[in-house]
């Protein structure tokens, strides 16, 4: 029997070579040849494009079924949720060790299991003993929950098939589940994969509520394969510093609900607790104005959460390196704003230490913070504290503007409520909004005169 050809397919072009060459003869481009698997009689004979089932088309206007959510019992985790539980989701769960992870899977299995839901958490990390010693410790003893010690993807699903589907079932953590249809160790890429999509295929069959809890890397990313959380239909994280009280419960994805919702817990000894209100919690400890303190309304989601902005400036000797320190923003727009300043107002920072820190360790990606941050650093730089019933909000340009942000009127309805007065931002930014005063900064060199002409 004649040998099948090879042949190389380009990725760009799609140019045809007889054998593999780092560039494309045809595209020039390097590197995009790849080996196309040539068709044999074995594979003739298996064309799959006959012998399967037909596949019923239907339109999009075509009736659905309501979602009929469940509540977890936790408002807070309801919210990150989009609402609560799905039946037949698939939920991943990732955070730092020690976090509060199998503590926040437990209470609401806790609360699911006493209004009559059947809720199974199988554990892979812990023994039963260990389990039950926590829920002793959070008072949830009593919670009719179906509690096991397992790793076998096998046993667990021949076990729940032998009963009825659970409305819950908790997976702690998907790193020590193994399959035995696939060599390797439990952690490893294949043994993750194949896990996962097992105990997805059962969920989405018996419309259970399936949660996955899931380690995370040195960088803060959910350790395995990254197809795997392209398999789940919700990716949530749980941050926040063991050193903090305050734990954030983020959605980074949701096929049921909107994106970056959060839920925020305070950890207690009797386990987590939800917090209503946030901003109380990031703003607490401001009974008197210091230099280099702003107050930004961020948004989470569809949540105005209003956080401290701190900053410090420190002068040096002449011919001392300064050092640029940021904990909650990110360091590469502070240099920017530190350029702007510079260029656009005349200030000074090249002989000074400059020091950023978002109280309480909330961590902010919104660009509308930069008017906050350099309100904070001319304050600092001034020594001037800023009212202390203002609020800032803005963008800023390269060339020294203060650019609209997004909602902003929910963010000064927000600061109103909290008994803010006065509020700084972009030129046409307020909106009528009761009880708050609001006052245009066209640029950074406006916002210089304000800082240095405040009392």
């Amino acid at each position: 029997m004649a040998k099948p050809k090879r042949r190389y397919i380009c990725a760009e072009c799609g140019g045809v070579s007889s054998r593999w060459q780092g560039q494309c003869p045809d595209c020039s481009e390097w590197n995009t040849l790849v080996e196309e698997a040539p068709e044999t009689k074995f594979t003739a004979k298996h064309d799959l494009s006959s012998g399967g089932r037909a596949i019923a088309f239907e339109s999009l206007d075509s009736p659905t079924k309501p979602l009929n959510r469940r509540s977890t019992g936790l408002a807070e985790f309801d919210r990150a949720l989009g609402g609560g539980l799905v039946p037949g989701c698939a939920i991943l769960m990732g955070g730092e060790p020690g976090i509060g992870k199998s503590t926040l899977l437990l209470q609401a299995a806790a609360a699911i299991a006493k209004t009559g839901g059947d809720v199974v958490y199988v554990s892979g990390e812990e023994a039963t003993g260990q389990v039950r010693m926590r829920a002793k410790r959070l008072g949830l003893a009593d919670a009719p929950i179906k509690l096991a010690a397992a790793t076998s993807v096998r046993d667990i699903l021949t076990t729940l098939g032998k009963g009825g589907a659970p409305d819950m079932l908790v997976v702690d953590s998907i790193q020590t589940m193994h399959s035995d249809m696939i060599e390797g160790a439990p952690g490893t890429v294949s043994q993750v994969r194949a896990s996962a999509f097992e105990l997805i295929r059962y969920a989405k069959e018996t419309g259970t509520c399936l949660v996955l809890v899931g380690h995370v890397t040195k960088d803060g990313n959910i350790a395995g394969p990254r197809v795997l959380e392209h398999m789940v239909d919700t990716v949530m994280s749980f941050e926040g510093e063991r050193s903090h009280q305050y734990r954030i419960l983020r959605s980074l994805k949701n096929r049921f609900g909107a994106v970056d919702e959060i839920g925020v817990f305070a950890m207690e000894g009797q386990g987590l607790e939800e917090v209503s209100n946030p901003s109380s919690l990031f703003l607490s400890g401001r009974e008197e104005p210091i230099a280099g303190s702003a107050v930004f309304p961020a948004i989470e989601g569809t949540r105005p959460v209003l956080v401290e902005i701190q900053a410090l400036i420190v002068r040096l000797q002449s011919g001392a390196t300064p050092r640029r320190a940021v904990v909650g923003w990110d360091s590469g727009r502070l240099a920017m704003l530190l350029a702007v300043l510079e260029s656009r107002c005349g200030l000074s920072f090249s002989t000074a230490e400059v020091y950023l820190n978002v109280a309480g360790g909330y961590r902010l990606s919104d660009p509308a913070a930069d008017l906050a941050v350099a309100a904070a650093l001319v304050s600092a730089l001034a020594d001037k504290p800023l009212a202390a019933d203002a609020i800032w909000l803005g963008e800023v340009s390269l060339s020294g503007e203060v650019r609209p942000v997004a909602h902003s009127a929910l963010r000064l309805r927000e600061a109103a409520k909290l008994g803010f007065k006065r509020a700084c931002g972009p030129v046409d930014g307020g909106q009528d909004v009761k009880k708050l005063g609001y006052s245009d900064v066209g640029g950074v060199a406006s916002l210089v005169d304000r800082v240095m002409a405040s009392a």
